[in-house]
């Protein structure tokens, strides 16, 4: 492994001598669809950003229980194994503009919804679950044609730039809207969060109308629905290199990312802070997602995806440990930084490297369940998680979370190679 890293080291230092001119690091940005498509969502994960904080902090608030935590996550995520392999069929089957417009509309409404609940003082922890499931209905249905929608927008050569992009958009938003909605949660209430979030999306839905896209093609020989979803489904499963990667973003999912879910009781409880903390952690992973998203954007046309990706699998799980044992707020900010790093590694990479080993016209599909097992295995881990932090405290579980994903990325490092060949 030593040796690995050293390789690799000497390739991105090779890599970055000859990567030319730094605007290639926003190669994609030069497509104006893609442009647009950057604008607009930007705008609108700011405000997502903030509302997701914001309402993790008012559930703490009027439970004080890190289980009900868990329970939101779990409604918010279970849609996904209802909805999502449908959504990958209709992603393949219909616009995807059209599609996220839809999705995109529905979310603006939900998010007015919750904000006016709550500047009525009406909002209870039972409405946010409902408000959950909804959301969590159109997050299914957004995600495949989101994932797919890439290679509308750009040259097929610049898609791993433009993923990059995305990655780096989504985790500029993670820097810094937590930290704006926690200050805005203290000074003004939650209530205004979830109202700036309403009116963000009017910037992603104006981006995808102005949007000059090739005419939706419908494949000429169209089975059921029902054969369309199994012949996506058994392109994964019989694809060794697409299954690997994808059961690796699932136990990332299920036992990495679910710590999140306890933030707020942590800035409480372990930290001692309260909702501009929370904020401030959240935005620490996305700092460190940021610069990590910029980096792979900067490397250009690198052909050491697989190496890249091995390393930020099994640097996730050791800080994700290193940071269960940190008391001092600086300093577990600054472990979240790296932590954001090490996880854009796992998931632009092996986002990327999906999508260039599906053809087209299963790559709706095949990014359904992609979407399936990252967005599904979420409530599940946020279930558990927060049931276990109930009876044992925050830092045991996030302790134990980190040693399973070490396990099973020890295990793909020995048992399949080939990921680190990945180009």
């Amino acid at each position: 492994m030593i040796r690995e890293l050293k390789i690799l080291a000497r390739d991105i230092r090779a890599q970055f001598k000859n990567a030319g001119e730094p605007r290639g690091t926003f190669t994609a940005l030069r497509h104006r669809n893609y442009k647009l498509w950057f604008q607009g969502q930007m705008v609108s994960l700011f405000g997502t950003w903030m509302q997701s904080t914001a309402l993790a902090f008012l559930v703490y608030e009027l439970t004080k229980s890190p289980a009900y935590l868990g329970l939101v996550g779990f409604a918010a995520g279970i849609p996904s194994w209802i909805f999502i392999l449908y959504a990958g069929v209709a992603a393949d089957r219909m616009s995807r503009r059209k599609l996220l417009i839809i999705t995109q509309t529905a979310m603006m409404f939900l998010a007015f919804v919750a904000a006016g609940l709550t500047f009525l003082h009406l909002i209870r922890p039972w409405h946010i679950i409902i408000l959950a499931f909804c959301l969590g209905v159109a997050n299914a249905f957004d995600a495949p044609p989101r994932q797919a929608l890439v290679q509308e927008l750009v040259a097929r050569e610049d898609m791993t730039n433009a993923i990059a992009l995305n990655g780096a958009m989504f985790n500029t938003s993670v820097a810094l809207g937590p930290a704006i909605g926690g200050v805005t949660y203290a000074l003004f209430g939650p209530a205004w969060c979830f109202a700036i979030n309403g009116l963000s999306f009017i910037a992603v839905i104006a981006a995808l109308l102005a949007m000059k896209l090739a005419p939706f093609q419908p494949r000429a020989h169209q089975g059921s629905v029902m054969a369309d979803l199994k012949e996506g489904v058994s392109y994964v499963v019989h694809n060794s290199m697409i299954r690997t990667l994808i059961s690796l973003i699932g136990m990332i999912s299920l036992f990495g990312l679910s710590f999140q879910t306890l933030m707020p009781a942590w800035s409480v409880n372990i930290l001692h802070g309260h909702a501009a903390l929370n904020g401030l952690l959240q935005s620490g992973r996305g700092l460190g997602a940021l610069a990590g998203a910029l980096m792979i954007a900067a490397l250009g046309r690198f052909t050491f995806r697989g190496r890249l990706l091995t390393v930020g699998s099994v640097a996730f799980p050791l800080l994700l440990m290193l940071f269960s044992f940190l008391r001092w707020p600086v300093l577990s900010i600054t472990c979240l930084v790296g932590l954001g790093f090490a996880q854009i590694l796992i998931f632009n990479l092996a986002n990327a490297s999906v999508q260039s080993l599906t053809p087209d016209g299963l790559r709706g599909r095949v990014m359904s369940v992609y979407s399936l097992i990252f967005f599904g295995a979420m409530p599940i881990g946020a279930l558990i998680v927060g049931e276990m932090a109930a009876w044992m405290g925050e830092p045991p579980v996030v302790l134990i979370n980190g040693l399973l994903v070490l396990g099973y990325a020890t295990f793909i490092y020995i048992a399949v190679p080939q990921v680190r060949r990945v180009k």
